[in-house]
């Protein structure tokens, strides 16, 4: 099993999703869609323009009921918030050398009855022009599906769109996947490109 997080401690759970419900409820926000129907899953965090979808993607979890991992930059994970990032199921990503991070991935989906990891394909929260393809790989090689979550800030919606098995067309499953995100805006749209 994955490791213990704050998804599996029962009192804080249940605080930290009540304070999620009215925290959402007074913002605005407001969900829709449903989980996929399916034990493990690679979930798409997208866009990821600014720090403000961290702390919505992690209600929206709570609010949801699902124990999901997260991967982040390794500096995350840095000094006395690496303990608390873990704890919230971060999951260190060291983009300055070669960790063979798609094979972990997959080899930790196989060892797992239940699984649920959330990628960001940009990768950064800066303007990229190309979606980085790890999660493709890892929901291909692990056999699960692909969940698109999302964070639309024009209409303040977030939660889940369609669900996409992988068929190992790499270029056709991206396009479909793509074409769901057409019309979600980031917060900050400029950064957050086809």
């Amino acid at each position: 099993m994955m490791r213990h997080t704050v998804f599996d401690t029962p009192v804080v759970n249940w605080l930290f999703r009540q304070m999620s419900k009215i925290g959402l409820k007074l913002t605005g926000w407001k969900m829709e869609g449903a989980l996929p129907d399916a034990p493990k899953y690679v979930v798409i965090a997208a866009p990821h323009t600014s720090n403000w979808d961290f702390p919505l993607t992690i209600a929206m979890a709570f609010v949801f009921r699902i124990k999901v991992f997260w991967m982040g930059k390794a500096s995350l994970f840095r000094g006395p918030m690496g303990p608390v990032m873990k704890w919230l199921g971060g999951i260190p990503v060291d983009r300055s050398r070669s960790t063979n991070l798609v094979q972990a991935t997959i080899d930790a989906f196989n060892r797992n009855r239940e699984l649920i990891i959330a990628i960001p394909p940009e990768g950064t929260r800066s303007k990229v022009r190309k979606w980085k393809t790890g999660f493709y790989h890892i929901a291909n090689g692990a056999k699960v599906p692909i969940a698109s979550g999302f964070l639309d800030f024009k209409r303040k919606v977030g939660g889940f769109g369609p669900t996409f098995m992988p068929t190992g067309d790499i270029d056709a499953d991206m396009a479909a996947i793509k074409a769901f995100y057409a019309n979600i805006t980031g917060k900050h749209p400029c950064a957050f490109e086809q």
